[in-house]
């Protein structure tokens, strides 16, 4: 029997753009950025408290760090964030021969690497110039990919020996085979082909099933694939266009939280959709995701 799949908007912060959340365990408490407003935000649904802490600059990402704190994308830096001082500190930059670039998207490995991708601040008019890096644990930056348009969603598979990457624009999904020890990415092929009315694919993650659920910019929605057929297995709507990244949490991650962007809305567009940038959970898929992997160093 199916479940009732219920969608409710959870966190009413407007964020120009929400992305990249995170579901923190031992916090009960969701961790989410919001790029264009560069602020990184933390919302308990025990208390419906949001607390934020504003960057210097935008904000792709922000992941927990096993050491304390967090591990977040400003600008182009990788910054170490203190929550109780708000204090951040640079630990390296990328892209350094592009100032016009900035860090979108992060997310932990297995093992505790962080893979995190750049983009041309103006992405659409500057095409292929952003890349995607690994970060170990003492901070050895490594380059995968070059000329990626918007480096975006990423997971990995159950068995760990597949990464599934988005980069908009070619408005795929894609499959490397991954070197869980090493970090190296092979075999790049195509797993799905997002079809017409279905957006640019954002944000991405893997439930226990090994299957993907990916947020579809510009379509107001998140899909859910299986990566080995191909096919589409089901989608679910919201009452905004600009869904951007989605994570599961709760209790026991059988809760899907989706993000969402209010930016480049016009006037008719935003009295359409009074929730755009706010978070959304999604109840009842009947599907549980995997608690996110935390930053070694």
């Amino acid at each position: 029997m199916m479940s009732s799949v219920k969608v409710e908007t959870v966190v009413k912060v407007g964020a120009l753009i929400g992305e990249g959340p995170v579901w923190e365990e031992s916090e009960q408490t969701l961790l989410f950025v919001d790029i264009a407003g560069q602020k990184i935000h933390r919302w308990s649904p025990m208390t419906n408290q949001i607390n934020s802490v504003e960057t210097s600059d935008t904000v792709g990402f922000a992941v927990p760090r096993r050491s304390g704190g967090y591990i977040a994308g400003v600008g182009r830096s990788i910054v170490a964030v203190d929550w109780p001082t708000q204090g951040m500190t640079s630990l390296l930059e990328v892209d350094g021969d592009k100032p016009n670039n900035r860090l979108n998207d992060g997310k932990v490995d297995p093992i505790g690497r962080l893979l995190a991708g750049s983009m041309g601040r103006e992405a659409v008019a500057e095409r292929q110039q952003g890349s995607l890096f690994s970060v170990t644990s003492d901070l050895t930056l490594t380059k995968h990919l070059s000329q990626v348009d918007i480096s975006n969603g990423m997971d990995w598979s159950l068995d760990q020996k597949t990464f599934f990457y988005i980069d908009s624009l070619a408005l795929t999904v894609d499959a490397f085979d991954y070197d869980l020890s090493t970090g190296h990415l092979g075999n790049r092929r195509v797993v799905y082909r997002m079809e017409e009315g279905e957006g640019l694919p954002d944000g991405m993650t893997v439930d226990l099933e090994g299957r993907l659920w990916v947020a579809c910019y510009n379509a107001g929605q998140v899909i859910n694939i299986d990566p080995t057929t191909g096919v589409r297995l089901r989608s679910v709507s919201f009452p905004v266009r600009k869904t951007t990244s989605c994570c599961f949490g709760g209790l026991d991650f059988s809760d899907l939280y989706v993000t969402s962007a209010s930016l480049g809305l016009n006037q008719s567009e935003m009295t359409h959709q009074v929730e755009a940038g706010h978070t959304f959970r999604v109840t009842g898929l009947g599907v549980k995701g995997r608690p996110p992997c935390v930053f070694s160093g």
